[in-house]
């Protein structure tokens, strides 16, 4: 509080040309320092913001922040680096956040190995020129520029014994520098999965690490069959191989695959008679007392109707033909009805 009557009694010579800092308030205001929160349940002069709203709400605000300032001034101050700075007191009030309190970032594996090793990286007052012995002059450490000081530097190469005169050195180093690259950054994806528990898709790589178990091992094939552009169409199959059961719902446009239509009668009513040999054949209860029979059952009794059914046509070719006129109108005997002209 010494501070602040120095600081006033200074200034009580100059002129001042703003308004008073005592402000009249018919009911106090409520104060919470804490969040810096000022009420104001004072009514409002209905006349004065009608017909001067701008400058009626411009001197209400004014005298309102008067007032916490106010309050702030009588808390106690200190200077810190030729500032003065007061300790606001717990709030009072808890107000409500428009969003959701952010939570800490997950550390990456590099982050995580630092910190349980020790290690610091002291990036502080590091510059970003560095000068080069060879090309004598000052190069940047990291940015494009960088790799065009490196190309300058290594123009030449040498060549070993294992490799031969005919090949390219630079596209070799490029495409090994290109790998190194996408490598590095599946890596970094893989490590933002982890951070963030989010489950990768399968990948065809058919060690024992990876899949333990056969039916592991067969989704890996079946999936890296199933990646080209014709879902594995036109890919070539191991011997006895065939698609991992329900893979078909994870992978996107891979449908089922269905049973020709049969080009015959013939082979229509054998498939239809191996599926009633498999349904008799397994423990399943029958409702219908028909069907509970067996398979040859069925077949001398079928075997048994039709030698009926051909005794019956022979007889039928054997008995008399009924006389031919009976029920035929005779057209020259007088018959009743209506005379026609």
């Amino acid at each position: 509080m010494d501070l602040v009557k120095s600081i006033l009694e200074e200034n009580e010579g100059k002129e001042d040309l703003s308004k008073s800092t005592k402000v009249h308030k018919n009911v106090e205001l409520d104060v919470d320092l804490g969040t810096l929160l000022a009420s104001d349940y004072n009514a409002l002069d209905a006349k004065a913001l009608k017909s001067k709203p701008n400058s009626y709400l411009k001197d209400l605000t004014r005298d309102n922040v008067q007032l916490l300032i106010n309050g702030i001034w009588e808390l106690p101050v200190e200077r810190v680096d030729e500032a003065i700075v007061a300790k606001l007191p717990k709030p009072g009030y808890t107000l409500p956040r428009s969003r959701v309190i952010p939570k800490p970032k997950p550390l990456t594996k590099w982050q995580q190995f630092a910190k349980e090793k020790g290690i610091r990286t002291k990036k502080k007052g590091r510059s970003k020129l560095k000068w080069d012995e060879e090309l004598k002059k000052w190069i940047p450490t990291y940015g494009y520029k960088r790799v065009n000081a490196q190309e300058q530097k290594e123009w030449l190469m040498e060549v070993k014994g294992d490799t031969s005169l005919t090949d390219d050195l630079f596209a070799k180093e490029k495409t090994a520098k290109q790998e190194r690259q996408s490598k590095n950054e599946l890596q970094r994806l893989r490590n933002i999965a982890k951070s963030r528990n989010i489950k990768l898709p399968r990948v065809g790589l058919p060690t024992r690490e990876h899949f333990p178990n056969s039916q592991q091992l067969s989704e890996a094939l079946t999936v890296a069959r199933t990646s080209t552009a014709s879902i594995g169409k036109f890919q070539f199959r191991l011997p006895k191989e065939k698609d991992a059961k329900g893979i078909a719902k994870e992978i996107t446009r891979m449908k089922k695959k269905r049973k020709a239509p049969p080009l015959s009668f013939i082979e229509e009513k054998l498939r239809n008679k191996n599926l009633l040999d498999s349904i008799l054949k397994s423990n399943t209860k029958i409702i219908r007392d028909d069907y509970s029979r067996g398979i040859t059952e069925i077949k001398q009794s079928t075997t048994s109707g039709n030698k009926k059914r051909k005794g019956a046509l022979k007889a039928s070719k054997t008995a008399k033909k009924p006389k031919a006129g009976k029920g035929k109108r005779d057209l020259h005997q007088k018959v009743g009805g209506r005379k026609r002209r």
